[in-house]
């Protein structure tokens, strides 16, 4: 039943815009909860980069004095890696294209994790 509704809300957010092309929920220790990525990128991979990567961010941005955590965002030149704290030990991932409005972006994942949070 929560592994259905977690599905759920990532088919809507992927469907919220035409320029997210993958999203998971992952645990803060790199364990995959549920997602929805496309063949090529490997599950187990996902998830270990996204807990390196949070945990890298959580170091820094305490360590410059920037507070708690919210996000890590990642460009490259064919897109971003969004990642967003979905309550105090799960995470959301999301990959976008390199032409996502990042405005919207930012409030459709805010609205998926408000209902993961709810569900966790």
């Amino acid at each position: 039943m929560r592994e259905e509704m977690l599905k759920s809300i990532l088919s809507e957010l992927n469907g919220s815009s035409a320029d997210i092309q993958a999203s998971a929920i992952i645990s803060s220790d790199g364990l995959v909860i549920s997602s929805l990525l496309s063949n090529e990128m490997d599950e187990d991979r996902v998830g270990a980069m996204a807990a390196a990567m949070l945990s890298l961010g959580d170091r820094t941005s305490h360590e410059l004095g920037r507070g708690e955590l919210e996000q890590v965002l990642v460009k490259g030149d064919k897109g971003y890696v969004l990642m967003t704290y979905a309550g105090e030990n799960t995470v959301l991932s999301i990959v976008t294209t390199s032409s996502a409005k990042l405005g919207l972006i930012f409030l459709d994942v805010k609205r998926a994790v408000e209902s993961i949070i709810k569900i966790i």
